[in-house]
């Protein structure tokens, strides 16, 4: 019978540093919390259960997991991370290995958490690390047969404990019921006055419980946030990782280093990305995709041998194979595009369905419309679809041409193969197959002078 998982991930930090009323693992890197992410490890590890440990702004954090199967433990005041750890173990099986993770380390990766609890067995096994500046950390005392016999933290070192380089990244797994033991004798008898979770190694050395160390692949693994600054560090690491994965599967990045993925992106087979794109929630790039620079991609898919102009925004949208879209073309949710479509400069298309081969290629607005196929609307059109209360429909009928600078006044239906004079304003439906237009005369006043500016 295996030994079930638990984990334990440790969020009770206000950070300071970050000056911010937010509680520090809420902020931001790819677009979800720093929390979100260390939890999406934790269940790649498929735990019998995943309890956080949250004090600081604790309403905060529970509201923005509210689906999550967690088991939420408080820690009312801030008295290390031994005193941390306590406050989940009353939820903990006895039989259970614990892993402790930090809501504040987003970039360690389940491979080497895997190994870590491997090696960890019945015992207990410590993540390290070799840093060339160690300051801040509490350094692996080892004894002459290179076995960790206690680990001490920087500001209790001494200067011959301050030379080692081995450090503790914080990340152990050990079982459930020797660590309830050892949290109960701890003391805070150290320079911050805290009950320190490190304490625990040299409990396990007299007990002579095995330990052992692992290391992570990546030093970035463990690095963990406590500022802006580093926030703005671990975001540039983690969107290196993202941009060598869509390499590694063939996509073509113009810029590696000017690529933003918020969310999760797929790609098909020969994709081109240009530089300073950003891919939100999730998105989904087909065959031959090409996306230009400076466009924002959120929750859409593209089809096969689409090609993204300039300068676009695409939300919550799907677009189908061997269109162009853009520059400077503005999809709004709910905007759904056949094959074949045009999109051009400086339009904007919500919540619609635009049919095969139609074209709107500059300086339009479409919404809450359904356009047909093959429909030419031209320059300046815009579907006047609100009244200012409620939104009404518009229908645009296969192989209609929309003349430019036309207003459709919805509720409005043009038929199929009709045909609508340049500067009309559409109030009522107009018959397919026919011309219709509405347009006051043209007027010339002979001799008329435009005012001149009086001379001060």
């Amino acid at each position: 019978m295996s030994v079930p998982l638990e984990i334990v991930i440790l969020a009770a930090g206000q950070g300071k540093r970050m000056y911010s009323d937010m509680p520090k693992v809420l902020h931001s890197l790819a677009g979800k919390p720093l929390l979100a992410h260390v939890l999406d490890t934790a269940r790649a590890l498929k735990p019998a259960a995943i309890h956080v440990v949250y004090g600081h702004g604790g309403e905060q954090l529970r509201a923005a997991f509210p689906h999550a199967e967690i088991k939420w433990a408080h820690q009312a005041e801030q008295k290390g991370t031994g005193h941390a750890v306590a406050q989940a173990m009353p939820k903990v099986a006895d039989q259970a290995t614990v892993l402790v993770l930090y809501g504040d380390v987003p970039l360690i990766r389940p491979q080497t958490l895997r190994e870590l609890l491997s090696a960890a067995g019945n015992g207990l096994a410590l993540l390290t690390a070799e840093l060339a500046d160690p300051a801040g950390y509490g350094r692996i005392l080892r004894d002459s047969d290179g076995q960790v016999t206690r680990i001490v933290e920087s500001k209790d070192a001494s200067a011959a404990e301050a030379k080692v380089r081995e450090v503790n990244t914080g990340f152990l797994a050990a079982p459930a019921g020797k660590l309830r033991k050892w949290l109960a004798g701890l003391r805070n008898h150290n320079a911050q006055g805290e009950y320190y979770l490190t304490d625990i190694i040299s409990m396990a050395v007299s007990e002579k419980v095995a330990i052992a160390t692992r290391a992570p692949r990546d030093i970035s693994e463990i690095l963990g946030v406590n500022s802006k600054q580093e926030l703005a560090q671990v975001e540039r690491l983690h969107q290196k990782q993202q941009a060598e994965k869509l390499m590694q599967q063939g996509v073509t990045l113009r810029d590696p280093a000017r690529l933003d993925v918020r969310g999760e992106l797929t790609c098909g087979r020969d994709v081109v990305i240009d530089v300073n794109v950003i891919f939100e929630g999730k998105v989904s790039l087909g065959d031959r995709v090409q996306v230009g620079p400076n466009n924002v991609l959120r929750d859409c898919s593209v089809g096969n041998d689409t090609i993204i102009h300039p300068n676009c925004v695409i939300e919550d949208s799907t677009i189908g194979s061997e269109c162009r879209i853009g520059p400077f073309t503005r999809l709004r949710p709910g905007v759904q595009i056949a094959d074949k479509v045009h999109l051009g400069n400086f339009v904007e298309v919500k919540k619609s369905q635009v049919g095969t081969g139609s074209k709107i290629n500059h300086l339009s607005y479409v919404g809450d419309t359904t356009v047909g196929k093959n429909v030419n609307i031209g320059a300046g059109t815009i579907v006047c679809n609100y009244d200012g209360a409620n939104k009404h429909p518009t229908v645009i009928g296969d192989n209609a041409f929309i003349g430019s600078n036309t207003a459709l006044v919805a509720p409005v239906t043009v038929g199929a193969g009709a045909t609508i004079g340049a500067g009309s304003v559409i109030t009522k439906d107009a018959p397919a197959g026919e011309l219709t237009f509405s347009r006051a005369p043209q007027v010339t006043k002979p001799g008329w002078k435009r005012p001149v500016k009086k001379k001060s």
